[in-house]
């Protein structure tokens, strides 16, 4: 039986947004980037560059404004790699692809590797430090470490209790939040290792995100709620209404992106609907639903990736091998 609490919240919260959510409209522009799928896909801040972890070709770095494809991107010459981690750094002149094991640092300006490492542990999650200089790498050992990619060797270990599945950077690298299976979302300044705050959820911590100037944090735990944060207090803003509600329902955030000054936040979720929030008022200001591959067969697509080229214009890329650019109108 429903509390009278959530009765409360059903006219009010849940029909306005699922009403919305019929509206959506579909993307601008729809464009393939991978065959079958992708395991994995990241866009630079500036939605510049998308990095697919292809499922049939390995990895490939495109320039997504003209729907080109510059590099192949695998680890060992003439072999797809299996690359399940991607990442660019904040000016997006240095990305990273891994694979369970090893990590390659490529200069998206001429396309060639930097460095190669083997990494400390399997790797489920990674983003970079400005000038690709440090890879946050969530990892199946119950930690997350900050990595000297240009030197090698762990500089920080950030821990947990259980695998690490999803990690953050702020743009000035400075503050790292990191997503556990131990039901704890934390963070960190990587400057002295110290946790700073500690966010407790109900189930395991999927999806994390930060905002550039690092003042706001994304969190997401299975089948329980999406949070905003304030990272300078700790503090939660609010869930995002229905969060509870879809979650429960086994909707899950597969992805989500802040604006440069955090006043807006996107995301992704696992039945190809992009949702875009005023992350102050905890309001839907924009929703948009991308089409499936095929739109006669029972499937759907999660959101991999997400980017702002404007407050009104953004780019969203979808398991199923596809990017969208998306308008609000």
């Amino acid at each position: 039986m429903l509390s009278s609490r959530f009765k409360q919240v059903i006219p009010t919260t849940i029909i306005a947004a699922l009403l919305s959510s019929c509206d959506s409209p579909p993307p601008e522009q729809s464009w393939e980037n991978a065959i079958q799928g992708t395991y994995t896909a990241s866009l630079s801040n500036d939605g510049k560059y998308s990095l697919i972890g292809s499922i049939y070709h390995g990895g490939s770095l495109w320039n997504v404004r003209n729907h080109e494809r510059l590099y192949n991107w695998n680890h060992k010459a003439g072999e797809a790699t299996t690359i399940i981690a991607t990442g660019f750094s904040p000016e997006g002149d240095f990305a990273m692809t891994a694979d369970h094991q090893t990590m390659v640092l490529w200069d998206t300006r001429s396309g060639e590797s930097v460095t190669y490492w083997t990494a400390p542990n399997e790797v489920m999650s990674l983003d970079l430090s400005p000038n690709g200089s440090f890879a946050l790498l969530g990892l199946e050992d119950y930690s997350a470490v900050l990595f000297d990619v240009k030197r090698g060797g762990v500089k920080r270990t950030f821990y947990h209790q259980d695998r690490v599945r999803s990690v953050a950077l702020d743009a000035s690298g400075k503050l790292a939040v990191t997503g556990s299976e131990d039901g704890t979302a934390r963070l960190w300044d990587t400057q002295n290792g110290e946790q700073l705050f500690l966010w407790q959820h109900n189930e395991e911590v999927l999806t994390v995100a930060i905002s550039q100037d690092g003042n706001k944090a994304f969190t997401m735990s299975k089948y329980d709620r999406a949070s905003i944060w304030d990272t300078r207090t700790g503090q939660l803003i609010g869930d995002l209404p229905l969060g509870r509600f879809a979650l429960k329902r086994g909707q899950l955030y597969t992805s989500a992106e802040f604006s440069s000054d955090s006043r807006l936040l996107l995301t992704g979720n696992s039945e190809q609907l992009v949702q875009l929030w005023d992350t102050d008022s905890l309001t839907q200001l924009a929703s948009w639903t991308v089409p499936k591959r095929d739109k006669w067969r029972p499937t759907s697509a999660s959101i991999e990736a997400l980017s702002f080229v404007t407050d009104n214009e953004f780019y969203a890329v979808a398991s199923d091998g596809f990017t969208h650019r998306l308008l609000r109108r």
